[in-house]
C-alpha cells in the first residue's frame, strides 16, 4: 500500500511538472478583431491574453487559467495540469498519514518491550529487545532517532500540503483560480469606493459544485475545452471578466501616486543600508524588487509601512516598452509634490500609461 501512495504521488508530480498549464500562442488575437478592444495585450508574447490567461514573469509566457507558478514543480499551476497538482496535494498527505502510522506503531512495538519502570526512574534499553524471537531489522538508538525524524516530517508534511488542498478544492468547487478570487475581491471593493451601484458576477461559476468540480477534473484527465474559451453563467458572457480587469487596470492608473527617488537602492531583497525595520520588514512574495538611482521617476500603486510596489517610469522608446515593475524601500523615495488635476505626466509616464 505504501509504494501504491509512492507510485500515485510521483505520477501526479511528474505529470504537473512536465505536461504544464498549457500558453497561449505567441501573437495570438481574437477570431474577430472588435473582441481586441475587450482583451489586454501582452508586450511581452505579443499577443492579446486570452480570457482567464496571465503571464508569469518566471515561465515568461502568457499561461492559461493561471492559478499561480509553483516552486515545488518549477512551473505553472494551470488549465492542463491543475487536476494532476491538485491530485499531488491530495495523495501526499495521504501518503505521510499511512507512513506516520507505520512508524508511530513500529516506535511502540518496539519501545514497549525495551522499558522498565523503577521506583525512582524510567530506564529504556536499546541494546535489544526483551523478547523472542529478535526482530529481523535490528531496532537501535540510530533507528529510533531516524524514525523520530522520518516521523515529524510526514506529519509536517500532512499539515502543509493538507491545507493547501483544501484552498486549492474551495477555489475549484466555485470553479476559480487563486488569482481570479483576488480580481472578484478588487471589483467589490472598486465598486463599494466609486459607489457606482454595479453588480459584478463571477462568469465562470456554473452554479453547481458538481458541474464546477468536472471543469478540471474529468475521467480522459484531458480537461473540458481548449484553454480559450470557458462556458460562462446566464447573464455574463465570454469578457464579463476581462472587462472588469480592464476597469482595475485603469482604476490603478488613476490612483497610482508618482514618487521621485532621492537614495540609491541595489535592488537587494534585504537591504542592510536602509535601516533595520526596512531590513526586517521586507516583503515575503516572489514579486521582484527594482534597482533604483537618484532622480529616478517611480509610480506606485500600492505599499506598506516600509516598502512600496511600483513601476519605474522610462522612455518607452529607449527601453524598447519594457516595464520595470517591483518593491523599494519607502525611505529612497519622496512624493513628487504637484496637483494631479492641472499638472501633465511627463512624456515617459504618457508611454507607460
Amino acid at each position: 500500500m505504501l509504494l501504491n501512495w509512492t507510485v500515485m504521488i510521483l505520477y501526479n508530480y511528474f505529470s504537473a511538472m512536465f505536461v504544464g498549464p498549457g500558453y497561449v500562442p505567441l501573437g495570438g488575437t481574437p477570431e474577430k478583431s472588435q473582441d481586441c478592444m475587450y482583451l489586454q495585450y501582452c508586450k511581452v508574447c505579443q499577443s492579446y491574453k486570452a480570457p482567464r490567461s496571465h503571464h508569469c514573469r518566471k515561465c515568461n509566457r502568457c499561461v492559461m487559467k493561471m492559478d499561480h507558478h509553483c516552486p515545488w514543480i518549477n512551473n505553472c499551476c494551470g488549465y492542463q495540469n491543475h487536476a494532476s497538482f491538485t491530485l499531488f496535494l491530495l495523495l501526499a498527505p495521504l501518503g505521510c498519514i499511512h507512513a506516520s502510522f507505520i512508524f508511530v506503531m513500529t516506535m511502540y512495538t518496539q519501545l514497549y518491550n525495551r522499558i522498565s519502570f523503577g521506583w525512582s526512574s524510567v530506564k529504556i534499553d536499546m541494546s535489544a529487545a526483551k523478547r523472542d524471537p529478535r526482530p529481523i531489522i535490528p531496532f537501535g538508538l540510530s533507528a529510533f532517532a531516524a524514525s523520530l525524524f522520518a516521523l515529524g516530517l510526514a506529519l509536517g508534511t500532512t499539515i502543509a500540503v493538507g491545507m493547501l488542498f483544501i484552498i486549492q478544492m474551495k477555489v475549484i468547487l466555485t470553479n476559480k483560480t487563486s488569482i481570479e478570487s483576488w480580481i472578484e475581491e478588487k471589483a467589490k471593493d472598486r465598486i463599494q469606493y466609486y459607489q457606482t451601484g454595479e453588480t459584478f458576477i463571477f462568469p465562470y461559476d456554473m452554479g453547481s459544485k458538481w458541474k464546477n468540480f468536472k471543469q478540471v477534473f474529468t475521467w480522459s484527465g484531458i480537461p473540458e475545452g481548449d484553454g480559450l474559451d470557458w462556458p460562462v453563467r446566464d447573464g455574463c458572457h465570454q469578457y464579463s471578466l476581462t472587462i472588469e480587469q480592464l476597469k482595475q487596470k485603469a482604476d490603478k492608473r488613476v490612483r497610482s501616486v508618482r514618487y521621485r527617488v532621492v537614495e540609491d537602492y541595489s535592488g537587494v531583497c534585504c537591504p542592510v543600508t536602509k535601516g533595520v525595520k526596512t531590513f526586517f520588514t521586507t516583503p515575503c512574495t516572489e514579486e521582484p524588487r527594482i534597482a533604483l538611482s537618484k532622480g529616478d521617476l517611480i509610480l506606485a500603486t500600492r505599499g506598506l509601512k516600509h516598502w512600496m510596489y511600483g513601476e519605474k517610469i522610462l522612455d518607452s522608446a529607449a527601453d524598447g516598452g519594457i516595464r520595470e515593475r517591483g518593491w523599494f524601500p519607502r525611505k529612497c523615495v519622496e512624493k513628487c509634490q504637484y496637483d494631479s488635476e492641472t499638472d501633465q505626466p511627463v512624456d515617459g509616464e504618457k508611454k507607460n500609461r
